[in-house]
């Protein structure tokens, strides 16, 4: 007799859905209320907000909205409707290519629709199955999925570890011999939980050892690192070596949409192989007219990057200094380490956000390992000093409930299902 399939659903929910009844609407899927910015509405109620992606504080910039409003008012939320190679082409999408390819220092550039398929098409259309992919352990879920995807071998390597890379690539190198195929690297500038960049500069220095190209997702370096805001490869000074780039519009430039830049011969190719492109509509004029007025602040405002550091060092030094674990962050990304179950991390976030009104983001297994919290913070431009010691005095408070238990025993009389999580 055959399975239902929907048997195995109904009975395990998965290491997330399984706290579904006691966290959606609250701990996930939280509706916050308001004009993004620093500050919102949660609950009712007023919170520091550390859990948007707006690093530059565009999302509200008067030039900014005007020109949503403008594109709006001029080609409604539709227009174009077609995929590109058909009938969604514009003038529009090609100035934002150009622009973008000449921001980050490629010969060309081609839009996505949004990052996370465009990722996993890119990989999709760079190999073949006699091709290796080599890839960062902590990839993003975009890179993991795209690489699922892949007929033929993949290695991954250890976290940022240089051994480890060398050690994969020397597999992998061995077994393309065996194949025929060629060797696609894969790493992202910034990662995005811990804020470690990548070793962009060491990586690429392998490539005088082993014959491989280079891929990066530098969706959280794009906008806040280096000297022009292009990204992990400028500030590490390897731009030039990273042969296929790719970048988010949804962090700095608080947008939808992505793109990916390289060689002109390669975004050619890419431009005719991209399912995820080619069988979806062209990104919507909004969208696209908006992001150029993005790019061109991103350009021409170098003050807001320097307030987002501002507000990055206030808030990590303060974090340091207080005796909390951050981990070695050396970007934007500012993750807080704790130990604890999941139960407890609802009780520790609902007293953050109830009693201190500070909201940010709770990452936890399996994204992580079992009894670690991560509380992960995204400053931007937006944030205040206010802002940044009310957040640094809730801090202090919560920790030494944390560390007399308070939150355990609260997670006892308020949360089910907690033995897998000890």
């Amino acid at each position: 007799m055959v399975k239902d399939l929907f048997e195995r659903i109904q009975s395990n929910k998965g290491p997330l859905g399984k706290w579904a009844s006691q966290a959606e609407g609250y701990y996930v899927f939280p509706k916050l209320e308001g004009e993004l910015s620093n500050r919102m509405q949660f609950h009712g109620k007023e919170i520091i907000n550390w859990s948007i992606n707006d690093y530059l504080g565009l999302a509200n910039h008067p030039e900014v909205r005007k020109a949503d409003s403008e594109a709006a008012q001029m080609y409604g939320a539709a227009y174009p409707m077609g995929a590109r190679m058909m009938s969604g082409h514009t003038s529009y999408h090609e100035q934002l290519e150009r622009e973008l390819a000449e921001f980050v220092m490629k010969e060309s550039a081609y839009l996505l629709n949004f990052g996370y398929q465009g990722m996993v098409s890119i990989i999709d259309a760079l190999v073949t199955k006699n091709d290796i992919i080599v890839y960062d352990v902590d990839s993003h879920a975009c890179i993991i999925d795209g690489v699922r995807l892949h007929m033929g071998k993949r290695f991954t390597y250890k976290h940022n570890d240089i051994e480890s890379m060398e050690k994969n690539l020397g597999r992998a190198t061995k077994m393309a011999q065996e194949t025929g195929g060629g060797i696609l690297f894969i790493t992202e500038g910034v990662f995005g939980m811990r804020g470690q960049q990548g070793k962009l500069r060491e990586i690429v220095e392998l490539k005088k050892k082993y014959n491989f190209r280079l891929l990066v997702d530098d969706a959280h370096g794009f906008g806040t690192l280096g000297k022009t805001g292009a990204g992990a490869g400028e500030e590490q000074g390897v731009q030039d070596q990273i042969d296929v780039y790719f970048s988010t519009f949804a962090k700095s430039m608080a947008n939808i949409g992505a793109f990916v830049a390289a060689d002109k011969e390669i975004i050619d190719y890419l431009k005719y192989n991209l399912r995820s492109q080619m069988f979806a509509k062209a990104l919507p004029m909004i969208q696209t007219i908006g992001s150029l007025k993005r790019l061109e602040l991103l350009r021409t405002m170098p003050e807001l990057k320097d307030k987002l550091w501002e507000n990055v060092n206030a808030l990590q030094n303060g974090l340091r200094e207080r005796g909390f674990n951050i981990g070695d962050t050396n970007t934007c990304v500012t993750p807080v380490y704790l130990e604890g179950s999941v139960p407890t991390a609802m009780m520790l976030i609902n007293d953050l956000r109830e009693n201190y009104n500070i909201f940010l983001s709770i990452v936890i297994y399996p994204v992580i390992p079992k009894g670690i919290i991560l509380l992960r913070m995204i400053p931007t431009a937006s944030h205040t000093m206010q802002d940044i010691d009310e957040t640094l005095l809730a801090f202090e408070a919560i920790r030494e409930k944390l560390e007399n238990g308070t939150y355990e025993k609260l997670a006892q009389l308020h949360t089910v299902d907690v033995s897998e999580e000890k």
